[in-house]
């Protein structure tokens, strides 16, 4: 591993802009953290959460709820993706069915996986009679974290139509989307239309998207006063309007600036991109030293298995205490801040165990070499691929979307007795939803294949 590791690192090109990866990482690695950092489980195994605790720790999430990098970090790469095999296989549904299968691979395949073993799991447990206590919890808790991966998808989508129109318009489309999450929350806030709120989770997502296109063409040139106008409107919108002041969802409230997100979320996002663009000559200097890249270069290899499991490492670390008779302190206090960097350092060793188990599903799969190829084949090359290739493939993320979003707020508890959750309307319940993931997954993976599969042979 770390051999392989090097060499990626060496083979870097000039060009790559190492500091794109750098926010990734650091992104995600923050998730990871503040999701560690606000669980906290009592004597009886009760969930609960630091912030609901100590409601003053609420404005770190302004700092903290870093989430919207990460997605802004995916327009940045997927527009440079999307390009590329546009200039390479220029051909319609050829290029989309390619570029989903291509960015979707180590995406999907570990969070595939997280749903087999989870739902075997979850299964095992209820046959058994389980499933109370902080194992109930757990699998309600565990699949929450999905919600991320079924925005990214949505991302993914619609990257080739929201690319041609950053093309064309520029600022313009990310604007366009702007005004159409201000006007959603006017007509949820303002007027009480039912169910208006959800479209938010594409308005405020993708426009948060399209600042990477903006950024892949260098077109965010002044960064302090994109950071600047963002952090004052979210403050006014957040003293003066109906929004909360936490940036993250909390449990019980009646409105949430992420779920589904709001006008505040996406003034947050853009004080977010502003200040990690400010901070992008120095960000670029540390990530030049060759062990601080190698690093990276490591941590990219494993993010995404890392992200996925590091709940279930949390509550596996709680669960240790409580089945050790191990005094849990009350939340905030000081001996639970004590506390905090032993179980910190439980949860990142049981984090690396499931990394080892499960990274593999996370490498992209590789390419066949020439020696094992058939005597007197020729090598795999842009291939005809079959009408329905796009279809399929736009039908097969349209699947995984709705799934992996479905599981995200229904969990994995009370699997037999089919407990429902609400998806934009529509009630949805755990079988289904692994079902529609599975499926979306598989129509993704055969539409990718099409266009090469033929030229094999």
């Amino acid at each position: 591993m770390g051999n392989s590791v090097r060499e990626l690192a060496d083979k870097t090109p000039e060009g790559r802009d190492r500091y794109i990866d750098l926010l990734r990482v650091a992104s995600l690695g923050t998730v990871v953290a503040g999701h560690w950092l606000m669980a906290t489980v009592g004597e009886d195994g009760e969930v609960g959460n630091l912030l609901a605790v100590v409601p003053g720790l609420q404005l770190l999430t302004w700092a903290l709820q870093i989430m919207p990098v990460f997605f802004f970090v995916g327009g940045f790469s997927h527009a440079l993706s999307y390009r590329s095999l546009r200039r390479k296989q220029p051909g319609g549904t050829s290029v989309y069915s390619a570029f989903l299968r291509a960015r979707l691979q180590r995406l999907l395949r570990p969070t595939m996986v997280f749903i087999l073993v989870w739902g075997a799991a979850a299964l095992v447990v209820q046959l058994l009679g389980g499933g109370s206590g902080l194992t109930g919890v757990a699998l309600r808790l565990v699949a929450q974290p999905l919600w991320f991966i079924g925005i990214y998808l949505a991302m993914v989508a619609f990257t080739p139509p929201l690319l041609k129109l950053h093309e064309r318009y520029g600022w313009g489309a990310f604007w366009v989307l702007v005004a159409a999450a201000a006007s959603v929350d006017v007509l949820r806030f303002g007027l009480d239309v039912p169910f208006v709120e959800f479209l938010n989770f594409a308005f405020v997502w993708l426009a948060v998207h399209q600042l990477g296109f903006l950024r892949a063409d260098g077109m965010i040139r002044m960064p302090s006063a994109l950071a600047g106008t963002g952090l004052l409107a979210a403050t006014g919108l957040v003293a003066f309007g109906p929004y909360p002041l936490s940036m993250v969802g909390m449990p019980g409230e009646k409105v949430s600036n992420m779920a589904p997100p709001t006008l505040a979320l996406l003034c947050h996002a853009l004080w977010l991109v502003g200040a990690v663009e400010l901070l992008r000559a120095p960000g670029a200097r540390l990530v030049a030293r060759p062990r601080v890249w190698r690093a990276v270069v490591a941590a990219n290899g494993i993010a995404m298995t890392a992200f996925l499991w590091h709940l279930t490492a949390m509550l596996g670390v709680y669960g240790a205490l409580l089945a050790l008779d191990v005094p849990l302190p009350a939340p905030a206090g000081g001996a639970w801040w004590a506390q905090v960097p032993l179980r910190f350092a439980a949860a990142t060793v049981l984090t690396a165990l499931f990394v080892a188990a499960f990274r593999t599903f996370e490498r992209p799969a590789a390419a066949r070499p020439a020696a094992t190829r058939p005597a007197g084949s020729r090598p795999a090359g842009p291939a005809a691929p079959g009408p329905l290739a796009g279809p399929a493939a736009a039908l097969g993320i349209t699947l995984c979307l709705l799934g992996v979003l479905g599981l995200s707020m229904v969990g994995f508890g009370e699997l037999l007795e089919g407990r429902t959750a609400m998806l934009i309307a529509v009630p949805v319940s755990a079988p289904s939803a692994v079902f529609m993931a599975l499926g979306g997954w598989l129509l993704v993976e055969a539409a990718g294949r099409a266009r090469t599969g033929a030229g094999r042979l």
